[in-house]
């Protein structure tokens, strides 16, 4: 699972969208949402589910080789919206 904290709080975190991808064979897959108050725990976060989320059998697709270990290149990029 991948997310973002937000060095704030939840009113501040609201003003702005981040995105996140993952892929890999030809593939990718995007999550895009808010950020996470810093003060929320991680497994607040993981709980409710908000973030990332990839299951082993496509991470281990997008590792490519011999689907043996993960290897996986998260990117990222934050926006303040208007």
């Amino acid at each position: 699972m991948a997310f973002l904290r937000f060095m704030g709080d939840d009113d501040e975190a609201k003003q702005f969208t981040y995105s996140l991808e993952v892929g890999g064979g030809g593939r990718k897959l995007t999550w895009q949402g808010i950020p996470r108050s810093i003060r929320d725990s991680h497994r607040k976060v993981r709980d409710s589910q908000d973030g990332l989320i990839i299951q082993r059998n496509l991470a281990l697709f997008f590792s490519g080789g011999n689907r043996q270990e993960l290897k996986l290149k998260v990117a990222g990029r934050i926006w303040k919206e208007h």
